[in-house]
């Protein structure tokens, strides 16, 4: 099964994964080039060494990394902004933090040197051993200023070159590391997160964390050229025909040759009994000629009927509920991800549900059937059932033999590290098979690194935010993986009325219309795009986009019974307000809104605003300034719009006045996502909000020159 599979071998029984694994030999460590002479400044950085283990190949940053040279991990710790240097084994004794000059997102040792990106400013970091040793701690050698809100972070494979991805201004730049200069920087679709160098060096992959299209650009070394890669998610689990949305790429990895790319995220709408948002899924692309090695369903291929749906369709239950033989994927909303060379599998980190599973790396679907689960969170905190340690997992790093993984829980702020099992002859599990993929056994240890910085309520709020497994918060999936770091995932839901499981008619999200039991012609729900949190909910009401909640703490009570598929849950008023009270008060204070750039307004954006606050264009009558550009008023579209394919009509055709700010990075604009730029927004805006149709040309980029300030 090691080659790719041709499309005409994609039958059914394929889709699980593979039965055989064989283990092909690994490639050799020295075959990669030099690296280029640094200068004065900065030490030379020597070429990778022949002699060096597998790990020293790893050439992409993250949260959590392991030296090449020592026994030392080195964590990225954004809440506390430092650099933690944790030698091994763990004693936190022996763990030291470097105060960074922002909050750093990722990190990456090198041979003699670690490098970081900072979020705000936009920063690498460039450090090296002080003159008494690694052991006495990092000095900074050179920062190079970034595009605001630097993350991702890749060096080619003769390290000559650092590839630095900036989420919110959506920018890939490139840093020559001999003269710790900039070389370029350019524009790429929103939030990229990770970036792959090929194994040529020539080009790079680029995730998003909104939609499901990767970035390639070629010609690094010249004039690079950014151009869409197209890779279905979760393929074997989408209708036919259909290429799914996607969101939470926040990693990728290439296997040990560069042949395939590894991209775990979530699948919007992947079908699955009860899977209302979707599923995990690790996608895997053919580098030889950038397609998926899993395509799309052909159209017409009937979806495997689960037994127990066709029991309730029989009993009248529900109708046309069609969905996936297999169980939903064995972690929730994928973060880090790492490969275990010697065994040839896939460890990918679920900040949703404080698992990580290991996966087969040689198949066309490694999600549909995991070799082992390890639980990582532990305990649950006194008040709420949240895991006291191990709380979402966002960074992975392998010992040196690869028999150990080691585990960065942000929520808990702790390190474990955890003793693997052979995947090939893992233990035996106990437990139902209803109850989801069980946890291997395995023997677990870890360290607390630092308490929150937030209070208490905060920060018991931010374990609730990032956690799914809470039946009274939602129905399998957290807050934060529909607004990712309180952002938010550029999807458009169906808010639905269904009828499910012997329960009275009632309203949920669906991802896709065919999730629907009572999907009529191919439609199913009003359209809801995700609104953004971070910097947007600090004002006491009314929320919603019918403006339908008083108060922000009737919104979330809402949200706690739309955010699942049965409304059978605890749903008492306490066991609810308990969780609103944190959750409030993490998304009003704990949420990091993204950053702005603070400078003298342009002239085109001076001309924007007098266009914004004329009386003529009436734009801030209902974005008021004051108000965070917002009256939070519902006002009804003349003309009225007809609702976009796959949804139904609104039965209420007015809508509350959105915020505008940070409007520049949350495309797709409208409740329903129907304009994909702020420029098709006032081209085709016909006077439904304010008055634009008089602009001229000049003046309506002014306009949106402005509103991206905001």
């Amino acid at each position: 099964m090691r080659p790719l599979l041709a499309p005409a071998l994609l039958a059914t029984a394929l889709l699980v994964g593979c039965g055989n694994r064989p283990s092909p030999p690994l490639p050799d460590a020295g075959s990669a080039p030099p690296a280029s002479a640094s200068a004065p400044a900065l030490t030379a950085a020597p070429p990778p060494d022949a002699a060096a283990p597998a790990l020293s190949l790893r050439h992409e940053g993250s949260a959590l990394a392991l030296s090449p040279t020592e026994d030392v991990l080195y964590l990225a710790d954004e809440d506390h902004r430092v650099l933690r240097r944790a030698p091994l084994p763990l004693d936190l004794a022996k763990v030291t933090a470097l105060p960074m000059p922002g909050a750093p997102a990722q990190v990456l040792p090198l041979a003699r040197r670690v490098l970081v990106t900072i979020r705000d400013p936009g920063l690498l970091l460039i450090l090296e051993p002080g003159p008494d040793g690694a052991a006495k701690g990092l000095v900074e050698v050179a920062r190079v200023a970034l595009p605001a809100d630097a993350w991702g972070l890749a060096v080619t494979p003769d390290e000559s070159t650092a590839l630095v991805t900036s989420a919110w201004t959506h920018q890939l730049s490139a840093v020559d590391l001999a003269t710790a200069k900039l070389k370029w920087s350019i524009d790429v679709p929103r939030e990229p997160r990770a970036v792959v160098v090929r194994a040529d060096g020539a080009g790079a992959y680029l995730t998003h964390l909104v939609g499901a299209a990767l970035t390639r650009v070629d010609d690094l070394s010249g004039t690079p050229r950014p151009h869409p890669v197209e890779l279905p998610p979760a393929p074997a689990r989408a209708p036919s025909a259909k290429i799914l949305d996607a969101a939470l790429a926040y990693s990728a990895l290439l296997d040990e040759g560069g042949a395939r790319l590894f991209v775990p995220r979530h699948a919007l709408g992947a079908l699955g009994q009860g899977s209302w948002f979707g599923a995990t899924t690790v996608d895997v692309l053919a580098t030889a000629g950038d397609t998926p090695v899993l395509p799309r369903r052909l159209p017409g291929v009937p979806m495997a009927r689960h037994p127990l749906i066709v029991k309730m369709i029989e009993a009248g239950l529900v109708t046309n509920f069609d969905v996936s033989g297999e169980d939903l994927a064995p972690i929730l909303q994928p973060r880090a991800a790492v490969l275990r060379r010697r065994t040839h599998t896939l460890l990918v980190a679920g900040e949703g549900d404080d698992r990580v599973a290991e996966l087969d790396a040689l198949s066309v679907a490694p999600m549909m059937r995991p070799l082992a689960v390890y639980k990582v969170g532990q305990g649950r905190d006194a008040r709420l059932p949240v895991a006291a340690s191990g709380g979402a997992p966002t960074g992975l790093a392998l010992s040196r033999d690869e028999s150990r993984l080691y585990v960065f829980g942000r929520a808990t702020c702790d390190l474990a590290e955890i003793e693997l099992v052979d995947p090939e002859n893992p233990p035996p599990v106990t437990g139902s098979p209803d109850a989801g993929t069980p946890a291997v056994p395995a023997r677990m240890s870890s360290i607390h690194l630092a308490d929150d910085l937030l209070g208490k309520e905060e920060a018991l709020g931010r374990r609730v935010f990032y956690n799914a497994t809470d039946p009274v918060v939602s129905g399998g999936l957290a807050c934060a993986g529909c607004h990712p770091e309180g952002r938010d995932d550029g999807h458009v839901w169906h808010e639905s009325r269904v009828t499910s499981q012997n329960e009275s008619e009632r309203v949920i999200f669906l991802g896709e219309p065919e999730l629907a039991p009572d999907e009529k012609g191919g439609k199913s729900g009003w359209a809801r795009q995700t609104p953004m949190l971070a910097g947007r909910v600090g004002a006491v009401g009314p929320y919603g986009w019918h403006a339908q909640n008083a108060d922000l703490v009737a919104r979330l009570k809402d949200g706690f019974g739309l955010h699942r598929w049965s409304s059978v849950y605890p749903s008492a008023e306490g066991e609810q307000l308990a969780r609103i009270q944190v959750l409030r008060a993490f998304v009003q204070k704990g949420l990091v809104p993204p950053p702005r750039e603070a400078r003298e307004p342009t002239a085109a954006e001076t001309r924007g605003k007098e266009i914004f606050s004329s009386e003529q264009a009436k734009c801030s009558r209902c974005h008021a300034p004051e108000t965070d550009y917002t009256d939070r008023i519902a006002y009804p579209f003349t003309p009225a719009v007809a609702a976009p394919a796959g949804f139904e009509d609104d039965p209420r055709a007015e809508f509350r006045t959105p915020s505008l700010r940070f409007v520049g990075g949350t495309p797709p604009y409208f409740h329903d996502g129907r304009y994909s730029t702020l420029e098709e927004l006032l081209e085709k805006n016909n006077d439904r909000m304010g008055h634009t149709s008089h602009l001229s040309r000049d003046d309506r980029a002014a306009l949106i020159a402005f509103l991206r300030t905001l």
